[in-house]
């Protein structure tokens, strides 16, 4: 059992919310100026599209920070509230994003295996199907990402699948995130003692 007693994740939880919204607007407009490049490799282009893509990067990086760092939270909660619960390491739930294959699977069951361990309110199979969604969208995303980068770059058809899944996976994944942090803040508010009023 973690030593460290829960804290509630909703501050975390927006601040993830907001910059990854954020993140996946920039993503469209640095998709739009890389396919501009892609159709009018002029200096001015290039340089937009460097400036958009660095943006970008920033963004997202602060986004992932935000996103494990919550996760990461909302794990030792579960922990503390279902200490029977299986639900995975401190650095397994790190570590699994950033290893090859796994990251492609293992994330997901993580991420059911705490909302299951938060409190008895998850709904099985609607929240199950709420994650199942999230992934989903975010794989079509990286596998439009890679088709068009290797096969047929400056598709529009392929910009607009990547970045329309892009988008929806980055509004699944707040609802996820919004789902589980309320959850357990609402459990950890129960759980706090009231202390009794004196008579009158």
């Amino acid at each position: 059992m973690s030593s460290k007693p829960p804290k509630s994740p909703l501050l975390l939880a927006r601040c993830a919310q907001t910059v990854i919204a954020a993140a996946a607007i920039l993503d469209v407009f640095r998709a739009i100026e890389l396919r501009n490049r892609f159709l009018h490799p002029t200096d001015a282009n290039r340089h937009t599209s460097a400036l958009m893509s660095q943006i970008f990067i920033y963004g997202i990086e602060l986004a992932i920070v935000l996103f494990l760092v919550g996760l990461a939270r909302v794990r030792r909660n579960a922990q503390a509230l279902s200490p029977q619960a299986n639900v995975p390491t401190p650095g397994w739930t790190i570590g699994a994003w950033f290893t090859p294959l796994v990251n492609l699977f293992v994330p997901r069951q993580f991420v059911l295996d705490i909302g299951r361990a938060s409190p008895s309110a998850w709904q099985e199979p609607k929240d199950r199907t709420l994650v199942n969604l999230w992934w989903a969208a975010w794989l079509g995303h990286m596998i439009a990402l890679l088709v068009t980068g290797n096969l047929v770059p400056g598709s529009l058809a392929l910009l607009v699948v990547a970045e329309t899944c892009m988008l929806a996976a980055a509004g699944l994944v707040g609802v996820v995130i919004e789902r589980i942090s309320t959850l357990q803040s609402a459990t950890l508010g129960a759980s706090v003692p009231v202390s009794p009023v004196a008579p009158a």
